[in-house]
Formats: structure tokens, C-alpha cells, sequence
């Protein structure tokens, strides 16, 4: 299977359906689906095989090893079956948004459009805001298929413009129709005004049990703290947000090419998979202004549940290490 050098995940999955990096065998399949439904795509002609190879030779094959492509690409499958594809397409990095495509197998438009657009959103979701780490992903749409606003409505898309006259269908001038999402994620630098919202996580139990220092944080020597740090050039910290409400606290310490990552969640808001969000965004925003550093996580043995996270944000496990006369396991970031 292909992956994308951009993506952590290359696989994203509910229940039998999965959208996986677009897969060359599926490539005359998509290109019958594009013919029978031009109708309502940016394409003015039929393609042809001869036009199928070379734009996966020519386009889609250079997507993959790129560190910022215009777009990524997915099969979008049943139970290992391609039943249709899309992406994220226009993609900005600069502005953190994107224009989401997708088409299903013609034969399954009668009787299971908005399942199957409703399932792909879900997913492509996924992609954008949990791995990606995108601000706003959008639809463009000719307003020929009202059935199809239903679908985006229930999966939480909110129509944002009409483009009056946009585009030419039949010799007339039709409406395009733009539906819009946010995510519910992301991350500031951390600043004075987080004080005590991190100072309580630190004291919940919980925090204390996984922390290598047991005893509880005095409030004085938490604001002398974390004063300091702020100032540091070598301290990258970070604030997280889910649905506008503080949510966690990710923090970099850098020591010459290192730097050890924390990560805590706010009690009220943990059970979310927001531990897994916030180190993806985390490390995007970090290796942005730091590129050469190595990450470094240390981890008790019986934290079962920072061991899951930190894997499935893309650490492995290096070597036991001692930390403060504790047993600790290092995770590299790779």
C-alpha cells in the first residue's frame, strides 16, 4: 500500500469502511465513475485509460513523498472492496483549509447517497482535523443535487455562500453551493492567563499518580514555575482547546537537538482521544519553527493509557531508562 509522508495514519476507519491512500488498481474504476457522473464534476470531457495512467503517473504518484501536496487522495472502501474515492483537494497550508472531494460507485447513488457521503465525511474528517491538523474543510458543489445539502446538514456542514451564477451546465448559468466545517481543535501558545488552569491538572490525582514526582505542586513555586519558563527559548508550550473550552496543556523541553515532550488533559475532558489530537498538533506547530529537533517521551511502565496515545501519534518504544530513581520508558518520535 501506498502512504502518504504527510500523514501519521494512513488507514482510517468505521465499521466496514475505510478510506486508505488511493490505490493505482482502483484507478479504471474511478475513471468509469468520473464518466458517468461529469454532470456535476470540473471535468469536460470523458477520460480514457491512456489519460487514467498518465495522471497517476504524472500527478498521483508525486503526492505521496510530498511534505505539503495540493491534495491527498483515498480509496474509499467496503470491506476491502473500492466503492468509491475523494480527498482533500485545494488544499492551503498556509490558511489551514481545504475543499473536500468525493464520488461513490454510480450503481449506489439511488439507494445509498447519504450513507455512503455521511460515512466519507466522518472520515475525511478525521484526516483533516485529528492528523492534518486543518482549520476549516469545505464543499463545492453545483446546485444540481439538492439531496446532497441533506447529507452534509446531518453530518454538521453549515452552508456558508451561494456563488450566484458560477458555473455553466446545459448552456445555463447555475448556482454553486459552498457548505462548511471547523474543527473543534486547536492549539495557542501557552501564556500567563493558563496559570492556574494548568496548576489544577497538575494536582489531580490522577496526574500525580503518572507524574515521576508523586508529591503535590505548591501554587507559589507553579507560578515561579511556569514564569520562568515562559520566558525560556528552549520551553515551546502549548495550549490545548476542544470546542472553545481549555482542554490540555502540551508542552517541549529542548536540551540541544532534544526535545522531551508532556502532555496533560484536563480531568473534565479526558475519555475524548484529545491526548492523541493535541501530540499530533503539537508536534506539527513544533517541527514547524524547530525541524531538526528529535522528540523524546518518557513514560511510567504501568501508564498504559499515554503508552497507547504517544504509539498511535507515531512513537516507538526505544529503551528503559531511569527517571528520578523511577523505572521509565523512552518513546521516540519518528
Amino acid at each position: 500500500m501506498n502512504s502518504y509522508k504527510i500523514l501519521k495514519r494512513q488507514v482510517f476507519s468505521k465499521d466496514n469502511y475505510a478510506i486508505v491512500p488511493i490505490r493505482m488498481q482502483d484507478r479504471f474504476d474511478i475513471m468509469q465513475w468520473r464518466n458517468e457522473q461529469m454532470y456535476h464534476l470540473r471535468q469536460n470531457k470523458p477520460l480514457t485509460e491512456d489519460d487514467q495512467n498518465l495522471y497517476f503517473e504524472r500527478v498521483v504518484a508525486k503526492l505521496f513523498e510530498q511534505d505539503q501536496p495540493e491534495q491527498i487522495l483515498f480509496s474509499y472502501l467496503e470491506n476491502e472492496k473500492c466503492i468509491g474515492y475523494g480527498g482533500l483537494v485545494h488544499i492551503n497550508w498556509i490558511d489551514k483549509h481545504a475543499e473536500i472531494s468525493f464520488i461513490m460507485a454510480t450503481k449506489l447513488e439511488a439507494n445509498h447517497f447519504e450513507q455512503h457521503w455521511q460515512t466519507y465525511l466522518s472520515l475525511i474528517e478525521q484526516v483533516a482535523f485529528k492528523d492534518l491538523g486543518l482549520h476549516k474543510i469545505y464543499t463545492y458543489a453545483f446546485d444540481l443535487r439538492p439531496h446532497l445539502y441533506k447529507a452534509f446538514e446531518a453530518s454538521g456542514f453549515k452552508k456558508e455562500a451561494v456563488l450566484k451564477e458560477h458555473g455553466r451546465f446545459n448552456d445555463t448559468f447555475i448556482d454553486v453551493i459552498l457548505h462548511s466545517k471547523f474543527s473543534p481543535y486547536y492549539l495557542r501558545n501557552a501564556s500567563p492567563e493558563d496559570t492556574l488552569s494548568i496548576y489544577e491538572w497538575a494536582n489531580d490525582p490522577a496526574t500525580r499518580q503518572n507524574s515521576f514526582v508523586y508529591d503535590k505542586v505548591k501554587l507559589e513555586e507553579h507560578k515561579n514555575w511556569f514564569k520562568t519558563k515562559l520566558k525560556q527559548p528552549e520551553a515551546d508550550y502549548y495550549m490545548g482547546f476542544y470546542q472553545n473550552i481549555k482542554s490540555g496543556f502540551v508542552r517541549f523541553d529542548m536540551e540541544d537537538e532534544i526535545s522531551v515532550i508532556g502532555i496533560n488533559i484536563s480531568p473534565e475532558q479526558r475519555g475524548k482521544g484529545l491526548s492523541n489530537v493535541f501530540l499530533n498538533l503539537g508536534i506539527k506547530l513544533h517541527l514547524a519553527k524547530y525541524k531538526q529537533q528529535q522528540i523524546h517521551a518518557y513514560i511510567k511502565p504501568e501508564n498504559e493509557a499515554s503508552k497507547k496515545a504517544f504509539t498511535k501519534a507515531g512513537f516507538r518504544f526505544f529503551s528503559k531508562e531511569i527517571i528520578k530513581n523511577q523505572n521509565a520508558l523512552l518513546y521516540k518520535y519518528e
